[in-house]
């Protein structure tokens, strides 16, 4: 199909290109993988200047609309989702949202993905669960290093699922609420081992292709992760304070 001729007023003319494209690129007239016409072939095309398509294209990248291969080489891409979550929670941080509403969508998220994982799992990507876990138990006491891993633990589990809008609208709510496990770990240091011993049974239950389990003890997780909360009182705080952490 190729990038079609469309008019672009000159005002705000690179947000104009970069709207364009991208609704090119949602239409599906722009396929991923498609390479981009060079920026003096479109700033022809559109009627404007190398420098607006050069800028309009910077939004495009930034967004992961548009990638370089190599310097030379402009394709359509597929956004990845932590680009995706990192805006979302950002926005999400900004509008400042509660733990208790954090909460109370991981909750049913976490499930799902559970119960899709037991479903779904293969012996390799079950054996990547079993190293994030062994890492998870040999960082018990050090805050940051379990956030980073029980983040990696539950992606996993929710990429096993096979379902990319689960991933997708999972990914900022439980990342952003479970990184106040940093304001929560004071107040109930023995968390560390709840949570490693959650974990371990949630791998078993999809090691064994059990959803109802899996799900079950997903569910005992992200409830008893809120009790946590609620030992900290920051039930109805806003879940600001992890903005740097999502950069």
């Amino acid at each position: 199909m190729g990038l079609e001729r469309r008019q672009i007023h000159v005002a705000y003319a690179y947000q104009r290109i970069a709207e364009e494209i991208e609704s090119q690129i949602l239409e599906g007239t722009l396929k991923p993988g498609e390479q981009l016409p060079g920026e003096t072939e479109m700033a022809e095309m559109f009627g404007v200047t190398r420098s607006t398509v050069r800028e309009g294209l910077r939004r495009l990248e930034s967004e992961g609309l548009v990638c370089r291969p190599t310097p030379r080489r402009l394709v359509v891409a597929i956004p990845r989702i932590d680009r995706l979550s990192t805006r979302s929670g950002r926005t999400m941080a900004l509008m400042k949202v509660t733990y208790r509403e954090l909460w109370q969508v991981t909750l049913k998220t976490e499930m799902l993905a559970a119960r899709l994982a037991a479903e779904m799992a293969k012996d390799d990507e079950i054996a990547v669960l079993k190293s994030l876990h062994e890492d998870l138990s040999g960082a018990e006491g050090n805050a940051s290093r379990t956030i980073e891993l029980d983040g990696r633990f539950h992606s996993q589990v929710a990429r096993i699922g096979k379902n990319r809008v689960l991933g997708l609208a999972r990914e900022p709510v439980a990342h952003l609420l479970f990184r106040g496990f940093a304001q929560v770990a004071p107040f109930v240091p023995q968390f560390y081992k709840r949570q490693i011993e959650a974990h371990s049974n949630i791998l078993c239950a999809i090691e064994a292709r059990d959803p109802i389990r899996a799900e079950t003890w997903a569910r005992k997780h992200i409830e008893d992760f809120w009790r946590a909360v609620q030992i900290a009182g920051l039930e109805d705080e806003a879940a600001v304070n992890n903005v740097k952490a999502l950069s």
